[in-house]
């Protein structure tokens, strides 16, 4: 999987490829018809030409929503490392993605189409949704996209809404973690969502408690339900169940910000500057202030013990 970050770097043997365009923020089930169409694609293009055909995608960073809101909440479902590499697990061989400026989000939808799409890349398919558009105050629609790109020979498909009797969009599934409806939102998702940081050093609470706990960066996600989780945690390939808290820690009156600690259940060493992948398999409560650390300690083990019930039907 290669992870590009401008059309000057798109390679040779990339020209002449199948790519969806679009944000592709969680990647969900929706997105995933997307992809399905850029396979379906690529494989009929290779039957008729007897050579295999690429298949890539196209995105933008930053999300446009915080080039034209900069200073709207976190709302993020995935770093761009993380979408790559999932679009990669899912057979895309390279995402491109296109830095989003004021001079893209000035472009026309005929300069959009000529110099990016034609010239630059050189694709022969493109595949967006039914609700894509593009180009300056978003004036592009599908139906132009199918005229442009005939004049470069470029084919388009155009993919249904995608549902369950409510559309599956990045939004739900936005709405979903802020409720803490965890379970609905990976449905969704068709995976656990999931967060990737560094690990911070903290004020050790964890440790004087009898559970060290990893406090892991929060940058620009979307923040769920505060409260206590049920996940599992990737380093450096190695799979770890734990517990994690999520929120201001009302039991201690010097909160500062929102954190995430995560304690792992069959770990010991040294965590500090390395990165660690959390993905969120469950909800279990509330964040709840107790009075002083005994009652704290006691609902620690409680919620271990929970977690660990839970991961292990996963």
């Amino acid at each position: 999987m290669r992870l590009l970050r401008s059309s000057a770097s798109f390679p040779p043997a990339l020209r002449g490829a199948v790519a969806a365009i679009g944000n592709f923020d969680g990647v969900h089930l929706g997105h995933r018809a997307l992809i399905n169409a850029v396979h379906a694609e690529a494989d009929r293009i290779a039957t008729r030409s007897g050579e295999a055909c690429p298949r890539a995608v196209i995105t933008f960073e930053p999300h446009p929503r915080r080039f034209f809101v900069p200073n709207s909440p976190p709302f993020r479902l995935d770093a761009l490392e993380t979408k790559a590499r999932i679009l990669g697990d899912l057979g895309i061989k390279a995402t491109l993605a296109l830095p989003f400026d004021a001079a893209l989000a000035a472009q026309s939808p005929q300069d959009f189409v000529d110099h990016i799409l034609a010239r630059d890349l050189g694709l022969s398919h493109v595949v967006v949704g039914y609700d894509f558009t593009f180009g300056k105050a978003r004036s592009g629609n599908t139906d132009l996209l199918r005229d442009l790109g005939a004049k470069h020979r470029i084919g388009v498909t155009v993919v249904s809404p995608q549902g369950d009797g409510e559309v599956f969009s990045s939004s739900r599934v936005r709405r979903l973690l802020e409720a803490g409806e965890q379970a609905e939102a990976n449905r969704i998702l068709g995976r656990p969502w999931e967060v990737v940081g560094i690990v911070e050093h903290g004020d050790k609470r964890g440790r004087e408690l009898g559970y060290p706990t990893a406090n892991v960066a929060l940058t620009d996600f979307q923040v769920p339900k505060f409260g206590i989780y049920a996940v599992r945690c990737v380093l450096d390939g190695e799979v770890h169940d734990g517990v994690a808290s999520l929120g201001i820690r009302p039991t201690f009156a010097d909160q500062t910000g929102v954190k995430l600690e995560v304690y792992l259940f069959d770990f010991s060493g040294d965590l500090y500057e390395r990165s660690l992948r959390v993905e969120f398999h469950a909800f279990l409560r509330p964040e709840l202030k107790y009075e002083g650390p005994e009652p704290l300690k006691r609902q620690i083990a409680a919620d271990v013990e929970a977690a660990k019930a839970v991961m292990a039907r996963q």
